[in-house]
């Protein structure tokens, strides 16, 4: 994990789970600057059903994304992967409370009911990854991010932050992910594996 230095052969199994971590991030990527763009733009929307089937396929999308990259993720210390496995597993029952309470309308309870803290366990759990990444490759703007999400959604549920405050956001932290993604997927394949005699 977060080595730059060849230890051991990759095997078939090494490569396939750094491939699909860093696809999860790939698609995570997509899937919020995306909804950076709607949100940006939301009045070119016909009707609020329209954009809540839309919300709705991206938010399902991007609950799939950051799975894969929380189960494929490369961790020396098992304790840590358990721990990142069980925030995405209370994120996934964030995930049903909010299309039970929200009855479909997934924007609205959102920015009116508090229904953004139902989303940072998810974001807690992109934040991790983008903060490991930050962490093993000095990739800083993966920090940046995995403070601003949370405290973004926090804002929003109390009500600091507007939809249009949200939107500047969300734009500014796909920007971030955008570079972020750029310069992690190119790298080879064995930064992500390290020295496996040292997993724990």
């Amino acid at each position: 994990m977060g080595e730059k230095y060849l230890y051991q052969p990759l095997t078939s199994k090494d490569k396939i789970t750094v491939v699909l971590y860093r696809l999860g991030i790939v698609m995570s990527t997509v899937i919020i600057s995306i909804i950076a763009y709607l949100l940006m733009s939301r009045e070119q929307f016909y009707n609020d059903s329209q954009i809540n089937t839309i919300a709705n396929f991206l938010l399902l999308s991007l609950y799939v994304s950051i799975g894969m990259s929380v189960f494929f993720i490369h961790l020396y210390v098992s304790r840590f992967h358990r721990a990142l496995k069980n925030l995405y597993y209370i994120s996934l029952i964030g995930l049903l409370l909010l299309y039970a309470v929200s009855k479909g309308d997934i924007i609205g309870f959102i920015s009116g009911n508090h229904g953004a803290l139902l989303l940072i366990p998810l974001s807690c759990c992109l934040g991790f990854i983008t903060a490991k990444e930050a962490f093993c490759f000095k990739l800083i703007e993966g920090y940046i991010v995995a403070l601003i999400m949370p405290v973004l959604l926090v804002f929003l549920s109390a009500g600091i932050v507007s939809m249009e405050g949200l939107s500047i956001g969300a734009a500014a932290i796909a920007g971030m992910l955008i570079f972020f993604t750029m310069r992690k997927v190119f790298m080879p394949l064995h930064f992500d594996i390290g020295d496996k005699s040292a997993y724990c």
